[in-house]
């Protein structure tokens, strides 16, 4: 049982670092990105093609995936999501879905639709047994990674004048620039960072989740999820949301097998009926 809940909170964390850039995005700028998971991709197809082509170390491909997914998120940010600010949440669902599938036949075209395979260095294969608890090494590596970027974006958010500038930005944009922020750079940077962390989630998923271009629909409903049942107005939500969902699908895929796959579907509606604006938002506040 202990094996399994590290197994769930080590995919629970993996699932926030992938899911937590769509809720800045969704939260704090107020727009749905549903090609999120398409930067999850490009952050696991730079890291499997550095590693296997260039022979670059590992821990050297997750900064260049975050740096790749970043880069290529605030150019589309600045060509064309920047057109769809402020229209109707059906339009950005559409406009955004419409580049995930873009994203997805051009990886199949390039790449094949084989599942990429990607070999860990041998410090972070295997498992050890510590106190009767059998943990991978790679997925201790996940969790303490998560853990730092958790504490980091919680202070980047809550304790740093750019994120006092965002904040005030999505508020009230007219008074934020009456006040001399830049509106359009802090919009930039938040997407481009949201997108890196996006790209990260993709470079340290692509062991444990498998990477192809289906990636990005195959678990678009998994980051969804997460923000629809953690809420969007802190982080604080979809961290707990992502540990609860992981480890009850660890859990029901173990136990349950036969109808595993259904128990995190289970757990979003109980999660919902009682708490439908989310986990941490006020009730009536946004979500």
């Amino acid at each position: 049982m202990l094996t399994i809940l590290f197994d769930g909170i080590a995919y629970g964390m993996l699932l926030f670092v992938l899911a937590c850039g769509l809720a800045v995005t969704l939260g704090l700028m107020n727009f749905i990105n549903l090609a999120h998971g398409a930067f999850a991709m490009v952050g696991g197809y730079v890291t499997v093609l550095a590693m296997q082509r260039l022979n670059v170390p590992f821990l050297l491909c997750l900064p260049l995936a975050f740096i790749v997914s970043a880069v290529m998120g605030a150019i589309l940010e600045r060509t064309l999501y920047k057109r769809v600010y402020g229209q109707s949440h059906l339009n950005q669902v559409l406009f955004s879905i419409g580049l995930t599938f873009m994203a997805m036949a051009m990886v199949d075209y390039f790449m094949g639709s084989q599942q990429q395979l990607l070999h860990l260095p041998e410090w972070l294969s295997g498992r050890s047994v510590i106190g009767g608890v059998g943990i991978g090494h790679y997925r201790l590596f996940v969790i303490a990674i998560c853990v730092v970027l958790v504490i980091a974006l919680q202070l980047i958010l809550s304790k740093t004048r750019f994120g006092s500038r965002l904040r005030a930005a999505v508020d009230d944009p007219r008074a934020a620039s009456g006040l001399g922020i830049n509106i359009n750079l802090v919009f930039l940077s938040t997407f481009a960072f949201g997108s890196g962390l996006a790209g990260l989630g993709g470079a340290l998923g692509a062991d444990l989740l498998g990477m192809d271009p289906t990636f990005p629909v195959k678990y678009m409903i998994y980051f969804l999820i997460v923000v629809a049942v953690g809420g969007t107005s802190s982080l604080t939500g979809p961290l707990v949301a992502s540990l609860l969902l992981g480890v009850a699908d660890v859990a029901g895929k173990y136990y349950i097998p036969t109808v595993g796959a259904f128990i995190i579907y289970c757990v979003m509606i109980i999660m919902l009926m009682w708490r439908p604006q989310g986990l941490f938002s006020r009730v009536g506040g946004k979500s």
